[in-house]
């Protein structure tokens, strides 16, 4: 079983979706939901603790996450964040309410040489980046 990594970090994890929701198990379907991934492309950041590390490792077949910093953070929330009208959960920046997603546009010069059914650490999509999720989203934005 994988482990979580950097399990004592703090700070903001950024969780991007690359599969698609076809033929994806119900477990795995309502853990993508409570992150709220719903479809490809789509990017969320959450705060890196151990009730998100558990659920990131149940669905590590479909997305990949890692570390992003303030910096890609900003940019992230300039270029990709939604306002949100009316009421509901929402994910305040400068004391704006944004959607809690966003809609990226797929990678330049893609996931990885060996698609995205394959880890990240053989040279894959999918699975843990660390600090090279930073690369990702910008390439993504």
């Amino acid at each position: 079983m994988a482990k979580a990594q950097n399990k004592h970090a703090k700070g903001k994890v950024a969780v991007v979706l690359i599969r698609g929701m076809v033929k994806v198990v119900k477990p795995v379907k309502e853990t993508l939901a409570m992150l709220n991934l719903h479809r490809k492309n789509h990017c969320v950041v959450i705060d890196n603790n151990p009730a998100y590390n558990g659920m990131l490792i149940r669905v590590k077949d479909y997305i990949t996450w890692g570390e992003i910093d303030d910096a890609t953070f900003a940019e992230l929330v300039q270029k990709r964040g939604q306002l949100l009208e009316g009421r509901g959960k929402a994910l305040e920046v400068n004391g704006k309410k944004y959607k809690r997603y966003f809609a990226l546009a797929p990678p330049r010069k893609g996931f990885g040489r060996k698609g995205i059914k394959t880890a990240f650490k053989v040279g894959g999509g999918l699975g843990y980046r660390g600090e090279k999720m930073n690369d990702l989203v910008k390439r993504m934005l």
